[in-house]
This record gives C-alpha cells, sequence and structure tokens, in this order.
C-alpha cells in the first residue's frame, strides 16, 4: 500500500501522454502555433506589459583583460535587471551577440569569471562556468544576464533563492521561468538600441547551463531573435529529471506535463539552430532521459525541413558545461547555415 505522494506522482508520469505531442499527419505550422499558444498560457505570458524601458549604465572598466559594461534595466514597471556586457579590448566593427544565463550559483559574476564569494573558483574553474569570458575568445560580444532569483536579482552569497518568487509567481498567474524569458527579449530589445554599433544579431547565440540551460531552451520557444541557441544539462525527459529527482522548484511549469514532454517543445525552436548539451554522468539530468528527448527534437526538426540544424553534445563528465565540445558543434551548425 503506497501512502507518499511523490511516488504516486512518479507513477503517473510514467503514464502521461503529452496531448499536443506531434502525430506526424496534421499540418505542421498550424501545429506549431497551436503549441505556443498553449505553452504562452502555461507560462502566464499574458501577465506581462511593456514599460519604460529605464536604461542606466552604472560602471565601465576592464574584467579579465575585456571591456566590461554594467548597466540595469527596467524590464517590467517596478523592476530592473542587472546586466553585464563583455567585450574585446581592441574591438573592430560589430560582433555577434552572445547571451549568456548562469545557472543554479551565486549570479552572474561567475558568468564573467569574476569570484566573489568563497568557493567561486572552484565553480568557474571546475565547469566551464565562465561563459561570457569563453564566448569573447570565441569572437563574440558576450551580455551575461542576472536571473531573476539569482545573485544581484534575489540570490544571496549562499546560492539561488527562487522558492519564494517562484510561489508568489504562480498566486499571480506567471510563472519564474516566464518572468526570465521576459527580461531575456526586454533586455536584447535595449542592447540593440543602445549597443547597436558593437553587436549584431547575425551569428547571435543564447546559451546557459543547468538552469540557465532551462532558460534557454524555454525562451528558444517564444524568443527567436537568436541565429543558435545552446542549452545545457537541462534538456531531459520530465519524467527522468524533474519528476523523479529532486530539483529547485524553478524548473516546474504547473500543468505542462499534460501537453508536452521537453523534446516536444522544440517544434517552436525549430528551424533554427539548436546545439542540446549535456554529461555522460549528469545525476539530476540523466543521459537515458536525455537521449529520450534528443530522439523527439531529431523527428521535429526533420519536420520542420531542418535535420541538419540540430546536435547533441555529450560531455565526458558530470553535471557542468563542457566549452570546447559545446562551441565547436554550434559554430559548425552556424557555419553550415551562412
Amino acid at each position: 500500500m503506497n501512502t507518499l505522494p511523490l511516488q504516486h506522482h512518479i507513477a503517473l508520469s510514467e503514464q502521461m501522454k503529452p496531448a499536443l505531442r506531434w502525430n506526424g499527419s496534421d499540418d505542421f505550422e498550424t501545429w506549431r502555433n497551436v503549441c505556443t499558444e498553449k505553452l504562452r498560457e502555461l507560462l502566464g505570458m499574458d501577465q506581462f506589459t511593456l514599460c519604460d524601458p529605464v536604461f542606466e549604465i552604472t560602471a565601465e572598466d576592464e574584467l579579465n583583460g575585456n571591456r566590461h559594461i554594467h548597466f540595469v534595466l527596467q524590464t517590467e514597471e517596478g523592476y530592473y535587471t542587472h546586466c553585464d556586457l563583455l567585450l574585446p579590448m581592441e574591438q573592430t566593427g560589430k560582433l555577434p551577440l552572445c547571451v549568456c544565463l548562469q545557472g543554479h550559483s551565486k549570479g552572474a559574476h561567475i558568468s564573467l569569471g569574476q569570484p566573489k564569494y568563497p568557493g567561486d573558483e572552484e565553480t568557474i574553474r571546475g565547469g566551464d562556468r565562465d561563459f561570457a569570458v569563453r564566448a569573447v575568445k570565441e569572437g563574440y560580444a558576450a551580455l551575461a544576464i542576472e536571473q531573476r532569483g539569482f545573485g544581484l536579482c534575489g540570490g544571496t552569497e549562499k546560492g539561488p533563492a527562487c522558492d519564494r518568487p517562484v510561489m508568489t509567481a504562480l498566486l499571480l498567474g506567471r510563472t519564474v521561468v516566464g518572468e526570465r524569458i521576459w527580461d531575456i527579449s526586454r533586455v536584447l530589445d535595449a542592447v540593440l538600441i543602445h549597443f547597436a554599433d558593437l553587436v549584431t544579431m547575425t551569428g547571435s547565440v543564447l546559451t546557459g547551463n543547468s538552469g540557465g540551460g532551462t532558460t534557454t531552451y524555454y525562451a528558444a520557444c517564444l524568443e527567436h531573435r537568436f541565429d543558435g541557441y545552446m542549452p545545457s544539462c537541462a534538456v531531459c525527459t520530465y519524467h527522468d529529471s524533474i519528476v523523479s529527482i529532486h530539483h529547485c522548484s524553478c524548473n516546474y511549469i504547473p500543468g505542462i506535463a499534460k501537453y508536452f514532454d521537453m523534446g516536444d517543445l522544440a517544434a517552436m525552436i525549430a528551424p533554427k539552430k539548436l546545439v542540446v548539451v549535456c554529461g555522460r554522468e549528469d545525476p539530476i539530468f540523466p543521459l537515458a532521459g536525455v537521449r529520450k528527448t534528443y530522439d523527439i527534437i531529431c523527428d521535429l526538426y526533420k519536420a520542420a525541413g531542418a535535420a541538419e540544424n540540430c546536435a547533441l553534445v555529450i560531455g565526458n563528465g558530470a553535471h557542468r558545461f563542457y566549452a570546447d565540445d559545446g562551441w565547436k558543434a554550434m559554430k559548425k551548425l552556424l557555419a553550415a547555415g551562412q
């Protein structure tokens, strides 16, 4: 006799058949539009309204041998997000933009390769998590956005603090995932105005690891201005990851499993370039679930006539970013589209 609700939920998840899974016969574009509207509803995207995009540069200096610009932006009336733009010191001409989303760490300073709290050095060194530094080396203008609940946007020196923002967002008919996607889009609007002489969206990439990878993947479904998307250690079946294994509450979107598994969402990403990065020994996004998800992604990219536009990178390790392998795959896909 099972008296454990979680075990009951795990059993129920094994039986779930997503209502909006591609059946192979409906008109693909019509079906994709239906999926988009349902995802927007689930994320609470109708709860957001445009506001005066108050923009202020608060610091300009040198960081890790690069030009560094810190700015804040009002993305909702009464809410500001922190952003850091990293550029090569000797920049000539516009560079493609790479937006970097730090995962469940102590903040976006990790993406900048800037230790701030005890343990940050190992976090950076042990997992290629200095995304912005690496992006500049790859020839990009790198933009690190502080996600809600992390670092300067609600985190602490001990790490992220997502739970209360997640639960209060639900009370208001919205989700933190939706809020994070909204911030990306509004920051992108501002960057393309205020730094139009420095960046271009041609060859642009959105990337992140873990919680940043989760936001990257969902954002790819709704924010289509990037040429490439590279989520890491986040794309997996719901059953194998966030149902069966403990995760932060910011991973959960009410009711989504009734309509989609994570692979099904790729219908809204194709034909954009997509590199799914994972770790062979990742304990919280297991490889078996990643492979099942990627098989669905491949089927959807074929249905969209873009079978060559997605790739799976399996790093030899656990839950971390794999910069060498990931960037090699992304640059190959982007080059093929030129």
